[in-house]
């Protein structure tokens, strides 16, 4: 099994950047991928933590981690959760999930959630594996149009 690391990015190199927008490729076809200024703002963002999954010089995967305080208490999102299918089933899925459930616990959240879609069966099981709960609530999204 190959060894990784997850780390929280702090500082955006060409090499990241680049790996990054490979990735967000693999999660959605039709999402076109994140300037520069877009990672940076991610990154920089005291709301926001990018963590990583690497060895070397080999990005295996991603998520965002937003939380943020409303009238209620502290909440948590994970969003964009990729692992580069090279390297899928090696844990690394598991691994970036437990990092941001650690760093929004430490933060004060009272809950995390994310969503996924029906048709990623591997990921829904393994976020039920981890204890998240499929909630009955509907989910509703304005889409703004096109400019």
């Amino acid at each position: 099994m190959t060894e990784f690391e997850i780390e929280a990015v702090s500082t955006l190199t060409p090499w990241l950047a680049h790996s990054m927008i490979a990735l967000i490729h693999q999660l959605s076809s039709s999402a076109s991928g994140p300037r520069n200024e877009d990672l940076e703002s991610i990154i920089k963002s005291p709301a926001t933590t990018l963590l990583i999954a690497r060895t070397d010089q080999t990005l295996q995967g991603m998520l965002t981690l937003a939380i943020f305080r409303v009238p209620t208490g502290v909440r948590s999102i994970i969003e964009d959760v990729i692992v580069d299918e090279r390297h899928r089933g090696l844990g690394i899925a598991s691994a970036l999930v437990r990092e941001a459930l650690a760093q929004a616990k430490t933060a004060g959240a009272r809950t995390v959630d994310l969503t996924s879609r029906p048709s990623r069966e591997a990921a829904n099981r393994l976020y039920l594996k981890l204890g998240f709960e499929k909630r009955q609530t509907n989910v509703y999204r304005f889409a703004f149009e096109a400019t």
